[in-house]
């Protein structure tokens, strides 16, 4: 942590280092922001809650720009949790451990939470410098961004007063983002039948794990291999060869995460036993010729299991069939904007047993309320052809590109300024809060930038230590850069 902490810019990291010291998952911010808003009220700030539980903290203007356009930096609290096997990390108590690697922050093991932990330590390190000038300066940290945004949809009314808003969540030096998808949650929800095992059946548990995984917007048109659905085939095909049924299976941890692992136990009659080398053997040989050029980490191994109940046959077939035929990667191109997502679905997290049923959530995501309804009716039909029960829930809107943006035209000339060449203009196929805050103060204009964060969502995840100096920089001058009201 110290090492992290002596990187410049300095107050950026070592406000990034108390973030790592602070547990942060979604939905168990409180102990973090509460640290915050004590840390900012003895700086003699305004430090406030709102009936969300996002934090607003307000500076006054430096001497000389009370009359400036007041300015609002956002960023998220909360971080996605997902760890490598065996890891054994506790997200509610153990604090992130950062490594330093070819200029290159990285975690050990885990996601790092530079998604949105560097935008979150840039907000702070502004409040706390006493070197840069700025009009009325608000920082506005939501909760829960990571897993529905319930934060920023229950943002208060009203409550902020700047203009202008810089998005701090962007992950690609260089470029600024001015639109971004909106997105929902889809469950499928079905009962299951479940019968005897009898005692002369074999049950194994086949695990396939080790692929790359990463966010299930950004990443989502990336030739990723799906381990829960690799592993619906395999079961499918144990089923119609040799009469084998599905006992559990699970898979994922995230709806907006791609998943990396997946497990399912099966029960296979007497007579397949025989073939089980075999079969296991010709399932392991057909991943790697599917997988071996883009997932060169998958492993599949099989272990010895129980089982005194399993679906039925036909559930079993059924139940496979879903995972199969559920929607996963993109569905439509945008026809605006070139080698941009428009609409897509990341089958994210299945779980089928006897106590839960069969329950697996999908997260789909589009540029526009056409295609964000498009892609839920064809996942509702889906599942209700395999007798599933299907629940839209989380639901949020887009956020829709404004090229005449002031906001992008002050970021633009600083940028020039500053580093010389263009700053990309990009709209990207993930969410941002933009959208929702945009609904609740529509005459609000803003952009979105940060430094290279690779590998978000995954424990791949690492931030470009030269680019947050860049970041920095930019941010500091466009701040200094707002105009006068």
């Amino acid at each position: 942590m110290n090492a992290v902490a002596d990187l410049q810019p300095h107050s950026l990291w070592q406000h990034f280092a108390t973030l790592c010291l602070h547990p942060r998952p979604s939905k168990h911010e409180a102990a973090l922001r509460d640290h915050l808003r004590d840390w900012a009220q003895g700086r003699g700030l305004v430090a406030e809650l709102d009936e969300a539980g996002n934090l607003l903290i307000r500076k006054p203007a430096t001497k000389g720009m009370e009359n400036c356009v007041g300015v609002v930096l956002q960023g998220h609290l909360d971080m996605v949790t997902q760890q490598n096997e065996g890891r054994g990390h506790d997200f509610h108590r153990d604090p992130i451990r950062t490594q330093i690697v070819d200029g290159w922050v990285h975690a050990d093991g885990t996601t790092l939470g530079a998604d949105n932990g560097i935008g979150v330590a840039a907000a702070l390190a502004l409040l706390e410098a006493d070197d840069v000038p700025h009009g009325p300066l608000e920082v506005l940290l939501t909760v829960d961004e990571e897993a529905g945004m319930s934060g920023v949809q229950g943002l208060r009314a009203g409550w902020l007063q700047g203009k202008l808003l810089f998005n701090l969540d962007t992950e690609e030096w260089g470029q600024c983002y001015i639109g971004c998808a909106g997105g929902v949650d889809v469950t499928y929800k079905r009962s299951v039948q479940l019968e005897p095992v009898s005692s002369d059946w074999t049950a194994i548990e086949v695990a396939l794990t080790g692929f790359r995984g990463g966010h299930s917007g950004a990443d989502i048109h990336k030739p990723h291999g799906n381990p829960i659905r690799a592993l619906a085939h395999l079961a499918l095909d144990a089923a119609e060869r040799f009469g084998a049924r599905v006992v559990s299976m699970r898979g994922g941890t995230l709806r907006n995460a791609l998943a990396r692992e997946a497990f399912v136990t099966l029960a296979l009659p007497a007579g397949a036993v025989p073939w089980l080398d075999e079969m296991v053997d010709q399932w392991r040989n057909g991943l790697q010729v599917r997988f071996r050029q883009v997932e060169p980490g998958v492993r599949l191994s099989v272990s010895p299991a129980e089982a005194d109940r399993a679906l039925s046959e036909s559930c079993t077939r059924t139940s496979m069939e879903l995972l199969i035929a559920a929607h996963h990667g993109v569905l439509r191109w945008s026809s605006d904007i070139e080698g941009v997502v428009e609409t897509s679905s990341n089958l994210g997290v299945v779980r089928i047993d006897a106590g839960h049923g069969f329950e697996a959530v999908s997260m789909a995501r589009s540029l526009n309320a056409y295609g964000l309804a498009d892609i839920k009716r064809k996942m509702r039909a889906i599942g209700r052809l395999a007798g599933a029960v299907v629940i839209d829930s989380g639901e949020y809107p887009g956020w829709a590109p404004d090229t005449a943006s002031p906001a992008l035209a002050l970021l633009q000339r600083v940028y020039r300024d500053r580093f010389g060449g263009e700053l990309a203009v990009e709209v990207i196929h993930a969410g941002l809060e933009c959208g929702l805050i945009a609904a609740k103060y529509p005459d609000m204009d803003m952009v979105s930038f940060g430094p290279t964060i690779r590998g978000a969502h995954s424990p791949d995840e690492r931030v470009e230590i030269a680019s947050v100096e860049q970041f920095w920089s930019l941010l500091k001058a466009a701040v200094a850069a707002a105009p006068t009201a």
